[in-house]
Order: structure tokens, then sequence, then C-alpha cells
């Protein structure tokens, strides 16, 4: 992502339905885990960094950007300057490492999960999120910098590579994938990350709350998210 896309994405962050409910995802999943030290690699703004903290986790953001790096200094979040494909980090630091939205945006992934494989203490959490599926690809991932999406299977298969054991993949955002393929069919370059007028994003973020007494997590969806833990010796 370019700096400008940066600071519009963080500008819209505290808000935006999209962003809320993402958190909201984050709180879900982390939430029973007992906290420990983490690190939030591409953490961008920090918004789910902040998440992380908020439940009591000891958490380092990781960030490649220098523009959105300053941001999540300025909101009082300890991150470094980094590389996701060589972490500055010693082996078997960390009990989770949460990555959202992050690996679609690097040539090199496979390095990327080895690298969390790496971090991660035995019996330590991974928290990933991917963009779903080719399908939907558009402008939207053109200007935001994308490199890929993904399909269940290949996340996976990606992170099994890498030493990790697989427990859950799982589609987010379900319920809003047609209005998604129906809008980028026509998007030639520009990010849908823009304001919402105040009733369509409660609106938004309803249509996506209601997902969770849904049995729609094994249909397809906008994003992916999987969790995973290195094995025990």
């Amino acid at each position: 992502m370019d700096a400008e896309e940066i600071r519009r994405s963080a500008a819209l962050e505290d808000r935006h339905w999209w962003y809320a409910e993402r958190r909201a995802l984050v709180r879900r999943l982390v939430g029973p885990l007992p906290p420990g030290r983490a690190v939030d690699v591409g953490c961008g703004p920090g918004g789910n960094t902040a998440v992380l903290r908020q439940l009591g986790w000891w958490v380092t953001g990781l960030e490649y950007s220098p523009v959105a790096a300053s941001i999540a200094r300025a909101r009082g979040l300890p991150v470094v300057r980094g590389d996701a494909t060589a972490l500055p980090f010693a082996d078997e630091s960390f009990d989770l490492v949460m990555s959202t939205d992050m690996w679609e945006h690097v040539e090199d992934h496979e390095a990327v999960a080895r690298e969390t494989a790496r971090v991660l203490r035995p019996g330590g959490r991974a928290l990933i999120a991917v963009p779903c599926s080719m399908r939907l690809w558009s402008g939207h991932d053109v200007a935001l910098g994308h490199v890929r999406r993904y399909e269940k299977p290949e996340l996976a298969a990606l992170m099994q590579r890498a030493g990790l054991e697989v427990h859950d993949v799982r589609s987010w955002n379900v319920l809003l994938r047609p209005v998604a393929r129906a809008r980028r069919r026509h998007n030639t370059g520009d990010s849908e990350m823009e304001h919402v007028a105040p009733a369509l994003n409660l609106a938004l973020r309803a249509v996506v709350k209601t997902e969770q007494v849904l049995p729609v997590h094994r249909l397809p969806g906008i994003s992916i998210v999987a969790l995973a833990s290195r094995p025990r010796r």
C-alpha cells in the first residue's frame, strides 16, 4: 500500500464497519486464550494490536511501512520496523502470532509462514486472516497492493508446509460476498476503503454480526481466517 492509502485507511479505522467488525472478530477468537507475549505482524496503523493489548497481551507490532509504523506509534503502541519474511525476533519468542490482511501483500509468503512458525513457542497459536478467492480480484486489490487472494486449501497447505498444525480455516464476511463481487466486477483501480454514511455503516455492521448465529462459515466469503498452532515437542 502506498503512503496515501495507508493514511486514508488509518483515518477510517476507528468507525468504518469493516475495521470495526474485524476488531470484533479478533476479540472473539483471541479472547478465550490466556494472555501472554504476542506479535502483530503487519500491524498497519495498529487497530488490532490495540485489541490484543486490551485483552491483556504483552504485544509488539511489526510493520514494514514507515508511515503505518509512525501512525501506530503515535497511538501509543510499541512497534518495530521490520520485514515479515525475516522477523527480527528470536526463535520461540511468542505465544501468539497474528497477521490480519498482510500475507497477501508479500511475494514470498512461504517465508512469512516459516517465520511465523519459527517465532512461535511450542503450543503457541497463530491467527491469520487473508482475502478470499481470486474470483473477487479487482482494482481494489491493485490499489491496496495485493499480490494474491487465497482459497482455503491453499492457505491451509501453506501453513502446514511451514510446520504449523491447522485447527480451523473459516470464511468471514460471507453474507456480503455477492455485493462485493457485483461491485468489483467493474472496479478497475480504486480502493473500496472509503467513508460510509452512518446509517449504512451500522447496517453493514449488523449484517456481518449476523454471521455469528448462522452456519455460514464454510461457505465462500470475502475473507478467510485460519487458526493454527506450533506443535508441542
